[in-house]
């Protein structure tokens, strides 16, 4: 099992969007995928038609009341599963808090589900918090959107100066650019430079389009109602980019 977290320090880059459309691209690929929506506001369990609420909330998970796996709701998609968000996740970090050993307590629930799934997204919120340093002790790779501007390009140092100072030496990051729009002479720019900078960065951009922003009226991943134009083909290609990079056949 992997575990991929989508994650930026800076809202608004495409996490959620890139969460759920590689979520499904890899269960229709034949792939055992989850998504944990660990989002308060829901975004990923909104774009499933799942109600964004669990039972005992994240007290209850963090107190280790309840399993992850008793949790875990079906999509109108095979081999796509997901954790849906409660809106008590945004006390997590509390919770957390009070915990022995807090940053591994994401880990320690996800555990169990290894002989179920081959890959487990996570969408998460943004900015660094005691969730987020939970999600990089859980995570094996770390998914950042980037979308070209200097502020994004700040967020992305920041974050890889904190794995760094944290030793977080097993978390593999992985930049991708997302948003670009390629008639822009600053996006072209900021994406030679940057692939320059971290040349760990993923050469598939995904593109500024009003078909990825009709994901939340469509309430689906873009595959469903879209299959030809640019967009799915690049989030296809971004997967098949990622699946590279971590030797999965």
């Amino acid at each position: 099992m992997t575990i991929l977290a989508l994650y930026s320090i800076k809202g608004g880059v495409g996490k959620t969007s890139s969460a759920v459309n590689l979520a499904f691209i890899a269960a229709r690929n034949g792939y055992r995928t989850l998504i944990w929506d660990l989002d308060p506001q829901g975004a990923s369990s909104y774009y499933f038609r799942v109600q964004p609420k669990i039972k005992g909330g994240g007290s209850d998970l963090i107190a280790g009341k309840r399993a992850l796996d008793g949790l875990i709701k079906g999509t109108d998609f095979d081999n796509l599963d997901l954790l849906p968000a409660d809106f008590s996740f945004r006390n997590l970090d509390l919770l957390l808090d009070v915990k022995k050993k807090p940053t591994r307590q994401l880990k320690k629930l996800l555990k169990p589900l290894v002989a179920d799934y081959d890959f487990i997204f996570l969408d998460c919120p943004p900015n660094i918090s005691l969730l987020s340093e939970a999600v990089f002790e859980a995570a094996d790779i770390l998914l950042s959107p980037i979308i070209p501007s200097t502020l994004s390009i700040r967020a992305l140092d920041q974050l890889q100066q904190f794995i760094s100072d944290q030793q977080l030496n097993h978390l593999l990051l992985i930049p991708f650019f997302s948003m670009v729009d390629r008639r822009k002479k600053m996006h072209l720019d900021i994406i030679k430079h940057l692939i320059e900078t971290y040349p760990n960065t993923l050469s598939t951009a995904i593109p500024y389009a009003s078909d990825i922003e009709r994901m939340g009226l469509e309430q689906c991943p873009l595959g469903v109602y879209s299959h030809n134009d640019r967009s799915i083909k690049a989030y296809d290609a971004l997967w098949q980019e990622i699946l590279t990079r971590i030797n999965t056949p």
